[in-house]
């Protein structure tokens, strides 16, 4: 268990010895890694919080990890911090999205795949995405899609230049669940591309696999939905942000075939952050008690400090009894609520950056009892 732990959350050979210094980056402003998780159209509350902690300019991010739509995201704010800073990564945010709502410039074909990957709701849209979705239930994306027609591929590369992406130090790490071994595959910064992206957000019943290298890969969200192990061994800060937009609670007992078909993918789609919550709690556990050391050199441990935005609230009724769709107007709406849940966590727990988890692992990770 130690030798795997050392694994993941040790650095056997660094470059460097390093020590924490407590999630500060130059001139006070405290440094964080992001975890972006996927979610379809849900992405949007992702872009509304990363917004507002760009305009609010109190934290730096050094790493970002994303799947699905959470990279799509990730890819977003990397080049445009890259390009002109935090104001043009929130320009390029906003274009992107605004192009993937049902208002956007795609064609009509690329139009009714795009529908079927960011749809607030599975099932109910334009008249060719309605066909799209009856015609799937019987055909597979082979037969449905002979040409493998891609829409996000040509839609990510009009926002994003890659080549300049992966020569930055900015640490991204893109997740994908490879179809033949059934493992998780990270794509780290030097690897990244559209291709990748689109691997990390290739839906098995709308999209062919991706192949990468010869490679065939699928939605990154079955596996790792965000990574978070990445970012022990790159990155200096302990400290993680996890913008969470498949609800953790769902106070109604859901009745219909599709209530329960969307449940049952956020309770999966989360299964695999909750691993890796557990393995952080118990690795945290371990130096408290002195059992490990804590640093960056050989055989010492990151002690990770976990915090959290999640859509909740506004998630909750975003069920399939739901009206909203992916049109501009739903999206803002999302965007709207991802900036108060960012201000809001800023107004609680920023003082908690660098110093301590906001999240209670211990609490959330461990099974129920009684």
């Amino acid at each position: 268990m130690i030798d795997f732990l050392a694994r993941a959350f040790g650095t056997d050979k660094p470059d460097k010895p390093r020590k924490p210094n407590g999630g500060k980056g130059p001139k006070g402003v405290k440094r964080i890694n992001l975890a972006l998780q996927g979610g379809g159209a849900h992405g949007a509350f992702t872009w509304g919080v990363l917004d507002q902690l760009l305009e609010d300019g109190r934290l730096t991010v050094e790493g970002i990890s994303g799947t699905s739509a959470g990279a799509v995201n990730a890819v977003m704010l990397a080049d445009g911090l890259i390009h002109g800073g935090p104001g043009e990564a929130r320009k390029r945010l906003s274009d992107f999205w605004r192009a993937a709502s049902l208002g956007g410039d795609l064609p009509a074909v690329q139009r009714a795949v795009t529908d079927k990957l960011f749809a607030l709701l599975p099932g109910e849209g334009t008249p060719s995405f309605n066909w799209l979705s009856a015609w799937s239930q019987y055909l597979s994306p082979y037969d449905l899609n002979p040409l493998n027609i891609n829409p996000l591929k040509d839609l990510i590369e009009r926002f994003v230049d890659f080549d300049r992406l992966r020569a930055d130090p900015r640490q991204i790490f893109i997740a994908a669940t490879n179809v033949q071994t059934g493992r998780l595959h990270i794509f780290p910064h030097d690897k990244i591309s559209a291709e990748a992206v689109m691997a990390s957000a290739c839906l098995p019943a709308v999209f062919q696999a991706v192949e990468i290298d010869g490679v065939p890969y699928w939605d990154g969200g079955y596996l790792g939905n965000p990574v978070i192990y990445p970012f022990f061994r790159s990155t200096d800060t302990e400290d993680v942000l996890i913008v969470q937009i498949n609800p953790l609670v769902r106070k109604k007992i859901p009745h219909s075939t599709r209530d329960i078909m969307g449940r049952v993918n956020e309770i999966t789609f989360n299964s695999a952050l909750m691993a890796e919550l557990r393995a952080i709690e118990f690795v945290n556990r371990l130096i408290d008690q002195g059992r490990v050391p804590h640093g960056t050199g050989p055989n010492e441990y990151r002690r990770i400090k976990v915090h959290r935005i999640v859509l909740e609230g506004l998630g909750e009724r975003l069920s399939s009894s739901s009206k909203l769709r992916n049109d501009f107007e739903s999206l803002e709406l999302l965007r709207k609520v991802g900036q108060r849940a960012a201000r809001r966590f800023l107004d609680q727990h920023y003082d908690d950056v660098g110093v301590r988890s906001s999240v209670d692992l211990q609490a959330e990770v461990y099974a129920e009892r009684g």
